[in-house]
Formats: structure tokens, C-alpha cells, sequence
């Protein structure tokens, strides 16, 4: 057998399944949060701020429309995704705050480090809890992958627009 043409293989041409682009998400605002926590920059603390709220505001819609909703249908009991879905509310609150202040308000910065560390904690447990019993379970993750990178493409043409205006 001979390797495509391109160089690519098979794996590398496939699309990343659901729960990949998930850890993916997961590491990019991982680094994010990492970078804030050590710039001394208010300017570079504040760009860091609101790139962290528009990747984690995409990324909570694309798990609570489409993922959460397709592994709670592949699970039994015990579903870990209502607990992530309430862990998400928690941070969309912090990220409502971190948008309607400004760096230099009481509290920007701990709430910042504070949404890092719910972030943390919730990565943590879909990591060891939620995807090991999807990846098991009979769910389609290439299809899912596929819904939910339409998904997020749509969201962040919209975020761009946003920011436009």
C-alpha cells in the first residue's frame, strides 16, 4: 500500500472527533489562562480576558446544543453532564461580570483567576469522568465532531461580526 499523495494519512485527513475538538478547546484556553496569570500588562490582561470569555462562551454552547445533549442520550444512569452543565452556569456568570467590568475594577483580575480555576475543575472531570464513558459508549463522535465544528464556525462568524460593530 502507498501513502497518499499529499503526504497526509488516512487519521490526519479525518476530521477530529467531538471529543477531541473538546480537548482541544481545553488547551488553548488552558494556555490562555496561563498567559494571563503571567503577564503584568493590564492591555495584554484585558485582550487575554475577552479572548477567554468568547472561546469558553463557544465553547459552553457547543457542549450544552449539541455534545451534552448527545451523551446524555449514550449514557445510563449517572450522567456526569448535568453536573458540567451546572458548573457552566457558574462561569457564564463569571464571564458576565468579566465583560461588564473593566481591568481596573474591585475584583477583575481574582474573578479571572477565579473563572481559570472553576475551568480547571470542570476540565478535569470530563476528562476522567464524561469522555472515558462517551468514548465507550456507541455515540457517533466523528458525525458529533462534525455538528459541532458547523456549530462553532457559525458562532465565531457571528462573535466576529459582533466585534465589528
Amino acid at each position: 500500500m502507498t501513502a497518499p499523495k499529499n503526504g497526509k494519512t488516512a487519521a490526519k485527513k479525518r476530521k477530529p472527533d467531538a471529543i477531541a475538538i473538546l480537548k482541544e478547546d481545553h488547551a488553548k484556553v488552558k494556555k490562555m489562562f496561563g498567559q494571563f496569570a503571567r503577564s503584568d500588562s493590564p492591555v495584554e490582561k484585558e485582550e487575554l480576558a475577552k479572548l477567554i470569555c468568547a472561546e469558553l462562551t463557544v465553547h459552553t454552547t457547543i457542549e450544552e446544543e449539541i455534545f451534552y445533549p448527545a451523551a446524555r442520550e449514550a449514557l445510563d444512569d449517572g450522567d456526569p453532564s448535568d453536573e458540567a452543565t451546572v458548573e457552566h452556569a457558574s462561569a457564564k456568570d463569571l464571564i458576565a461580570q468579566i465583560e461588564n467590568a473593566t481591568p481596573d475594577a474591585v475584583m477583575w483580575d481574582a474573578k479571572v483567576t477565579v473563572l481559570g480555576e472553576y475551568i480547571n475543575h470542570h476540565v478535569e472531570e470530563e476528562h476522567k469522568e464524561l469522555f472515558p464513558q462517551v468514548r465507550k459508549s456507541k455515540l457517533d463522535l466523528q458525525g458529533l465532531g462534525r455538528a459541532m465544528m458547523e456549530r462553532k464556525e457559525q458562532l465565531e462568524l457571528a462573535n466576529a461580526k459582533h466585534s465589528y460593530t
